[in-house]
């Protein structure tokens, strides 16, 4: 006997079935977002990353090896030094030394002040107070001063770019669309695009000055050390006459 309703009921007795109203069946299949396309973007990259076989050469003994395009690190087979392999993307400020085999991008916004970088590429966007030391090219795209040593294999000044280099700039080679003020000591050659502009001592192998563009400074094409002598040529030529005033080779002039 139910003790609240006075009914009797026997504990043996089925239930009353529930009156439970079916939902609609729901398609498990999800469907495609933002997030899953980037994501699916990322797994492509990583794929591509790990087919890809680059040779690195070690900071300390100069051993070149093959490592796989997705790994972060590696230790020298030679000397068992660690390598990085890694990006840096300075967005703030950044003091720490970097001594990585991957890229180097300082942004807008971004404040390098390491004593010491050295890395397989760059792009400068923000500011660099400190040293720089590039295998590959540097390119630079900012207005700004640069007060530490920069060396890299190629460097490229873009249009917008205005910079000033208080130490001597040692390239490979440089190309120059924007302005620039420094002293170049350049393996190769030098060019200076069109609206471009350069000032300052050069000693380079050999200078391309477009039509539109400027130099204005001091230029030494070839060795510095090489003496007046070594600059004349050796014999005369057959039934060539003697001027009757001798040119010799003067101070540089600067030139514009």
């Amino acid at each position: 006997m139910c003790r609240q309703c006075g009914s009797h009921f026997s504990p043996s007795a089925p239930k009353p079935a529930l009156n439970v109203t079916p939902r609609p069946r729901l398609d498990p299949r999800p469907q495609p977002t933002a997030s899953a396309a980037a994501s699916l973007i990322q797994r492509f990259d990583r794929l591509w990353k790990s087919k890809r076989i680059s040779v690195i050469e070690c900071f300390d003994c100069h051993r070149k090896q093959e490592v796989s395009g997705a790994a972060t690190s590696t230790i020298c087979p030679s000397c068992s030094t660690h390598i990085d392999l890694s990006d840096y993307k300075i967005t703030t400020s950044f003091s720490r030394s970097i001594r990585t085999t991957g890229e180097v991008h300082v942004t807008a916004k971004g404040d390098l002040s390491s004593s010491s970088v050295r890395c397989s590429r760059a792009v400068i966007e923000g500011r660099l107070r400190g040293n720089l030391d590039s295998a590959g090219p540097i390119i630079i795209n900012t207005s700004g001063k640069f007060p530490g040593k920069i060396s890299a294999a190629e460097m490229v000044i873009e249009k917008r770019a205005e910079v000033q280099f208080f130490r001597r700039v040692r390239v490979g080679s440089i190309e120059i669309r924007g302005r620039m003020s420094a002293e170049i000591v350049a393996d190769g050659m030098v060019t200076i695009r069109k609206h471009g502009a350069l000032e300052g001592h050069v000693t380079a192998k050999a200078i391309n000055v477009e039509k539109g563009g400027a130099f204005s400074g001091q230029l030494v094409i070839g060795k510095g050390d090489l003496q007046q002598a070594e600059l004349l040529p050796t014999g005369k030529a057959a039934g060539a006459k003697e001027p009757e005033d001798a040119i010799g080779l003067a101070e540089p002039l600067p030139a514009t």
